[in-house]
């Protein structure tokens, strides 16, 4: 399945505990529709300390770390760069390319 959010897009959250807030993506799973926004759902995950690979020192890394979870890509809307509102999106075809469209506004996204 093929998404119409990628990575670097700045969407907003529509639903779930984070609605409201905005940020940017870091990663897409298509195959799974997730998405993982930068500094929104934060889960804290329990890591068994191992060695860092390449590390100068014997440093471990583990405990209890904070990062951003995965959120169904039907939570999250894009956002339109003109007017930074919450924008449905579109596609357009010009010379045989695929070309992303803000419905709200007209404008390309890529």
């Amino acid at each position: 399945m093929s998404l119409q959010i990628r990575s670097d897009d700045q969407v907003i959250v529509i639903g779930g505990k984070d609605r409201g807030k905005r940020g940017k993506v870091l990663r897409v799973e298509p195959k799974k529709s997730f998405v993982f926004v930068e500094g929104l759902n934060i889960v804290k995950r329990h890591q068994r300390p191992r060695q860092v690979a390449g590390a100068q020192r014997a440093e471990t890394v583990g405990g209890v770390i904070e990062r951003e979870g995965p959120i169904h890509v039907s939570n999250v809307m894009l956002i339109d760069p003109k007017d930074g509102k919450p924008t449905r999106v579109g596609i357009e075809v010009e010379d045989g390319k695929r070309y992303r469209v803000a419905k709200r506004s007209g404008t390309r996204l890529d």
